[in-house]
């Protein structure tokens, strides 16, 4: 397979990368990783006649803590780069574990952050754990920046708000008094599959109560989705054995998964009640509640 006939442009400023994306409309795409467009091309999926690479644009690979705004996250850094941070690791290690999940290590070495949000694929595995952690995305365009949280990003598969001449520049994970986030997924394979079901979770702990929880769901749906009912039972409670039992059972009514090679509605579904009750365990450094009294 060969990649079709196409204009290639290095821009070394995002101005210019957003006026060239401006002159092409939709016959433009913006090229990071690659690892989603290029299969793409090949593939004869698409065929756009422009490729507007960022490569030569500086200052989007660097993940960064910064006071009163929080991780701030290049668009530009790959996979590895959040496996690999140290401060990933120490303020939201369920990042770095949910990129350490994706494809292999080749792909984790091109791959980016930003293409695997821009590229809105329902399995993707990072815009689960990055909606529980309340995370927002900074939109560079010819005119204008705007910042919207990324839960508002998503309206289909392989479709988002981004406009044509707008550049996802940085992903924003605020400041906040989290007990406990993860994510867990299944795939076919052991390790580095296209997830199957994807369950990403954040608890707030008062005492032993519940305050405040997020509960998202991947490839159960035509984009990520909180499981909000879920998430309202469990705010005010106790954790109990029962209680997450009956968490992941709600969830599981809540998403709308489709059937396919890889698994039916029901297959998903029962998944999605078993990984939520995981991812919530997971969460809060309970690998087993065996012991623990029902209230």
């Amino acid at each position: 397979m060969y990649l079709p006939d196409f204009d290639y442009h290095l821009p070394t400023a995002l101005n210019e990368a957003c006026l060239l994306l401006a002159q092409f409309g939709e016959q433009a795409k913006v090229l990071a990783g690659g690892t989603d467009l290029l299969p793409q091309m090949k593939n004869e999926l698409i065929a756009p006649e422009v490729l507007v690479s960022l490569k030569g644009i500086e200052g989007l690979r660097e993940i960064e803590y910064i006071q009163g705004k929080g991780v701030v996250i290049g668009a530009g850094a790959t996979e590895n780069d959040l496996v690999d941070s140290k401060l990933l690791r120490e303020k939201f290690l369920s990042i770095s574990e949910a990129a350490a999940t994706m494809a292999n290590n080749q792909i984790r070495n091109r791959g980016t952050i930003g293409g695997n949000i821009v590229s809105a694929v329902p399995s993707a595995d990072l815009p689960p754990i990055l909606i529980a952690l309340k995370a927002s995305v900074t939109l560079v365009g010819k005119e204008k920046t705007r910042v919207i949280p990324l839960e508002d990003f998503f309206v289909g598969p392989r479709r988002t708000v981004i406009l044509c001449d707008e550049i996802l520049t940085q992903v924003i994970i605020p400041d906040q008094a989290t007990t406990g986030s993860a994510y867990v997924k299944f795939g076919l394979r052991n390790s580095g599959a296209l997830a199957v079901v994807g369950v990403a979770a954040s608890v707030i702990l008062d005492g032993s109560y519940v305050k405040e929880t997020r509960i998202v769901l991947g490839a159960v749906g035509p984009t990520p989705m909180r499981a909000t009912k879920a998430e309202h039972l469990l705010i005010g409670k106790p954790v109990t054995e029962t209680l997450l039992e009956e968490v992941g059972r709600v969830a599981s009514m809540e998403c709308s998964p489709i059937s396919d090679i890889r698994g039916s509605e029901e297959y998903r579904r029962d998944m999605v009640r078993v990984f939520t009750e995981r991812a919530l365990r997971k969460a809060l450094k309970l690998p087993s509640l065996e012991g623990m009294e029902d209230s």
